[in-house]
C-alpha cells in the first residue's frame, strides 16, 4: 500500500505525510497534503503533478482533475496535489509540492512510470508554485530515517500555466503574494520567491503559456521568466496568445488558446514524456 488514502467527494487521496504534514496546523482536509491518482496503462512513461491555481487562497476545481484527464489522454501519469493554502503560509506549499514529486519518484516503479520525466504542470498561483520547485529543489537527503525524503525533488520540466513569477510591483498579483507571504513580508523572501530571479542554467526545461491581455496576472510574468530561462540557456517553449481572460484551464470554449493543450502535447512528447 503506498501509505494511508483520504476519501473526500467520492474522491480517493493519498495522504504524502501519513503522520502528519510539517507545521501542520489542525488534522482537517485542509491540513493535509495529498495527491489523487490518475493512471495510465504502460510501463516507463512519465509523470506530471498537477498544481491547480487559486491565490495560494484556494484550489480550482477546473484546474486539477480536468488536466489530470487530458494529460491520461497523451498517455501520461497524472497527480492532482492538494496543497495548502491560507492560512498556511511560505514554505508550506513549496514543501508539499516537493514532497508530492519525492513520493512519485519514490513509488515510480509501482506505477511503472519512468523516474527520470516526472514534470510540474501549474496554473497561475499553481504556476508560480510549478516556477519555486523549477528553481527551489535539492536532490535528496541520503541519511534520511524517511525513504522518500531520499529522492530528488528536482522536476524532470515545468510547465508553468498564466503563471505568477514575480512577488515584486509592478507586475506582480498582490493576493497571492500576501495569502504566500503576509502582509509586511521579508525584502529578501520577496527575492528568494521571485522566481525570475532564481533561474540557473540547472533549471528544467520549461513550457510556459498566457495571454497577453490578462487582467490579472500581467503577461510580463511569462515573460520575465522566459528572459530569465533565455539568459541561462535553458531550453522553453513561450506561447503568449492575443486574448483571454484569466484563469482557463482547458481553454476549450476559447478557439485559439485552446491549441496550448496540442502545443503543450507535442512538446512534452519531445521531453520523451
Amino acid at each position: 500500500m503506498r501509505g494511508i488514502t483520504l476519501t473526500a467527494n467520492d474522491k480517493e487521496w493519498i495522504v504524502l505525510w501519513p503522520e502528519g504534514a510539517p507545521l501542520a496546523q489542525g488534522s482537517t482536509e485542509e491540513d493535509i497534503p495529498a495527491i489523487q491518482a490518475f493512471p495510465v496503462q504502460g510501463v516507463g512513461r512519465g509523470a506530471v503533478v498537477v498544481c491547480p491555481g487559486g491565490g495560494y487562497g484556494m484550489r480550482a476545481g477546473h484546474e486539477g482533475e480536468p488536466i489530470a484527464l487530458w494529460l491520461n489522454s497523451l498517455g501520461i501519469h497524472a497527480f492532482v496535489l492538494r496543497y495548502r493554502v491560507a492560512p498556511y503560509r511560505y514554505p508550506c506549499a513549496l514543501t508539499d509540492v516537493q514532497r508530492a514529486v519525492r513520493y512519485v519518484r519514490h513509488h515510480s516503479g509501482e506505477w511503472g512510470i519512468n523516474a527520470g520525466k516526472i514534470g510540474v504542470l501549474g496554473f497561475s498561483a499553481g504556476g508560480h508554485l510549478t516556477a519555486s520547485i523549477g528553481t527551489h529543489y535539492d536532490s535528496g537527503n541520503p541519511e534520511a530515517m524517511d525513504p522518500i525524503d531520499r529522492q530528488s525533488c528536482r522536476p524532470d520540466a515545468i510547465l508553468p500555466c498564466y503563471p505568477v513569477i514575480t512577488l515584486k510591483p509592478p507586475f506582480y498579483h498582490g493576493g497571492s503574494a500576501i495569502n504566500l507571504l503576509g502582509d509586511n513580508p521579508d525584502p529578501e523572501l520577496i527575492e528568494l520567491l521571485s522566481c525570475e530571479g532564481q533561474v540557473t542554467p540547472d533549471t528544467p526545461p520549461t513550457f510556459i503559456w498566457h495571454t497577453s491581455d490578462d487582467a490579472a496576472v500581467p503577461v510580463e510574468n511569462a515573460l520575465l521568466f522566459a528572459a530569465a530561462l533565455s539568459k541561462n540557456k535553458v531550453p522553453f517553449d513561450l506561447h503568449v496568445y492575443e486574448h483571454g481572460s484569466h484563469g482557463l484551464g482547458l481553454a476549450e470554449a476559447n478557439p485559439h488558446v485552446k491549441s496550448w493543450t496540442a502545443v503543450c502535447g507535442t512538446w512534452l512528447e519531445s521531453q520523451q514524456f
